[in-house]
C-alpha cells in the first residue's frame, strides 16, 4: 500500500516529536537495532493480502509466548559484543593452556578482562537466542518465523557455541576457558555473531509489535480479496487518545463517500485519523483499534489533513490544498483501489467560493467507485444538495450548549450538523470582553 510523507505526517506515524508519534507508541524494543527494524516495517505497508495474514500469524504466535519470552539479551548485551570486535586487543592464545591461559592474563590483563567481559555477556546473547529457538518450537510456526527459527539454530550449530550454551555458569569460567571462547567469537566467529544480531533485531521489532498489540488491545482485521474498495469496523477508536471514544463505520461499493460535518472540535478530525491510522496498521500485519474491522486490500492511502503555505515559494493555503487535490486526482484514475481522507476541504478561500469549490469536487469524486472517501467540512450548506446521491452518506459530530458551555460528545451521528460556534468559543474564551473594553 502506497503511502506519501504527507499521509504519514497527518497520521502522525512519525513526528516531529516523536513522544506523539504512532511509532513511539508502539516501540517496545529491548535494543536499537529492534527500534530501527520496528522503523522500517511501521514504514513498509505491505503489498498483498498473503504477506499481511503471514505476519498477522507471526505476531498472534509470539503473543502465545509472550510471557515466556527470554528477558536476558538487553541493548547493553549487544554493544558489549559490537564494542569487542571494534577495540583491537594483544592475540589471544589459539589453543590455550594452563599456562599459556595464566601468561595471556598476567602479561595483558586489561586485554584478558574484556575478553571474559564479552565471553560472559556473548553467552547472554546466544543463550537468549536458543531459549527463543526452544520456546517457539514447541508449536507449529508460521512460514516467517519458521525460517527466521531454523537459520538461528543453524548458526549456534557450531561445537563451540554448543559449549558456550551448555556451560552452567560463564561468569564463573576458568581463565583457559575465557580465552578458548573469546579467541573463537573473535576470530571464528564474527560474521555469524552480526547475521545474529541482525536477526535478533528484527525478532526485537516483531515482539514489540506483538507486545503493543497486546496491552493497546488492539484485534487483528480481517482482510477480503473483493474487486472494489471496502472498509467497516465496529467500535474502532484513536490508539493516541487516553480516552478515546470509540466509532462505527461502513464504508462499502454501494456507499463509498462519507460526508462528516460538525463544529470545530467536535471531533472531525480525531475520527478521519482513525480511520487512516487503523488502515495504515492492518497493512503492516498489525491488529487495530477496534473491536472488529472488515477491509479490502487498499493499493494506496492518502490524506488532506494539515496543510500548510509556503511562503518560501510564494504559495498560499489554498493554492497547496487545491495542488493536493490536483495530486490525488492523478494518483487515483489508475482503476486502483484507494482510501482517501479530507479533513475541512478548502479553507483557505471565502465562505462561497470554498462552497463552490467544495461541491465540484465533491461531485467528482464521487464518481469514483475504485476508491473510498472521508470528506469532512464546515460547509453544512452543501450537504443538502448533495443528498441526491446514493452513494454519499453523511455523519455529523453533535455539539450542545448549556449555560453558555460547550459539550461534545464525540458521538458519531447520522445527518448533516449545522452548528456554527465560532462566537460563541470567542466569547467563552473571554475575548469578546476583551475587545469591548479596548
Amino acid at each position: 500500500m502506497q503511502a506519501d510523507n504527507t499521509t504519514l505526517n497527518d497520521l502522525s506515524i512519525f513526528a516531529r516529536e516523536e513522544e506523539h508519534s504512532l511509532f513511539h507508541f508502539l516501540d517496545f524494543t529491548r535494543t536499537i537495532g529492534g527500534r530501527d527494524w520496528l522503523r522500517r516495517l511501521l514504514a513498509k505497508p505491505l503489498e498483498s493480502i498473503k504477506e499481511i495474514k503471514e505476519t498477522q500469524e507471526l505476531l498472534k504466535r509470539i503473543i502465545s509466548v509472550r510471557a515466556q519470552w527470554p528477558q536476558s539479551v538487553s541493548n547493553g548485551t549487544i554493544m558489549v559484543i559490537e564494542k569487542f570486535y571494534e577495540t583491537p586487543v594483544e592475540n589471544i592464545p589459539h589453543k590455550p593452556t594452563s599456562i599459556n591461559a595464566l601468561f595471556y592474563k598476567l602479561l595483558n590483563s586489561q586485554d584478558f578482562s574484556l575478553v571474559k567481559y564479552s565471553v560472559t555477556h556473548f553467552a547472554d546473547f546466544i543463550k537468549g537466542l536458543h531459549e527463543i529457538t526452544v520456546l517457539l518450537s514447541q508449536h507449529q510456526n508460521p512460514p516467517v518465523l519458521q525460517t527466521i527459527i531454523d537459520h538461528i539454530s543453524l548458526l549456534l550449530k557450531k561445537p563451540v557455541i554448543q559449549s558456550i550454551i551448555a556451560h552452567r555458569d560463564l561468569k564463573k569460567i576458568t581463565d583457559k576457558e575465557a580465552q578458548k571462547f573469546g579467541y573463537y567469537i573473535r576470530h571464528g566467529f564474527k560474521n555469524a555473531s552480526f547475521e545474529l544480531i541482525e536477526i535478533y533485531s528484527r525478532l526485537d521489532a516483531f515482539y514489540s509489535m506483538a507486545v503493543a498489540c497486546e496491552k493497546h488491545h488492539f484485534n487483528f482485521p480481517e482482510f477480503i480479496d473483493t474487486e472494489r474498495p471496502h472498509l467497516t469496523a465496529t467500535q474502532l477508536f484513536h490508539p493516541l487518545l487516553p480516552l478515546p471514544v470509540s466509532y462505527d463505520i461502513d464504508l462499502t461499493q454501494q456507499q463509498n463517500f462519507l460526508f462528516l460535518t460538525g463544529a470545530n472540535m467536535a471531533g472531525k478530525s480525531t475520527f478521519i485519523k482513525a480511520v487512516g491510522v487503523s488502515a495504515y496498521l492492518a497493512h503492516i500485519g498489525m491488529g487495530v483499534p477496534a473491536q472488529k474491522m472488515q477491509l479490502s486490500l487498499f493499493d494506496g492511502l492518502l490524506s488532506n489533513i494539515q496543510v500548510e503555505d509556503n511562503i518560501v515559494k510564494g504559495e498560499s493555503y489554498f493554492f497547496n490544498e487545491v495542488q493536493r487535490i490536483h495530486k490525488t486526482l492523478v494518483k487515483i484514475t489508475d482503476g486502483k483501489k484507494w482510501l482517501i481522507l479530507i479533513d475541512e476541504l478548502f479553507k483557505g478561500t471565502n465562505v462561497q467560493d470554498a462552497m463552490k469549490c467544495s461541491t465540484v469536487v465533491i461531485e467528482g469524486l464521487r464518481k469514483m467507485n475504485n476508491a473510498l472517501f472521508i470528506l469532512s467540512t464546515h460547509l453544512y450548506e452543501i450537504g443538502e444538495a448533495l443528498k441526491q446521491y446514493p452513494n454519499i452518506q453523511f455523519r455529523y459530530f453533535e455539539t450542545e450548549v448549556k449555560d453558555d458551555q460547550l459539550i461534545f460528545s464525540y458521538q458519531l451521528k447520522e445527518g448533516i450538523s449545522n452548528d456554527r460556534l465560532g462566537y460563541l468559543i470567542l466569547k467563552k474564551e473571554g475575548v469578546v470582553d476583551m475587545l469591548q473594553k479596548l
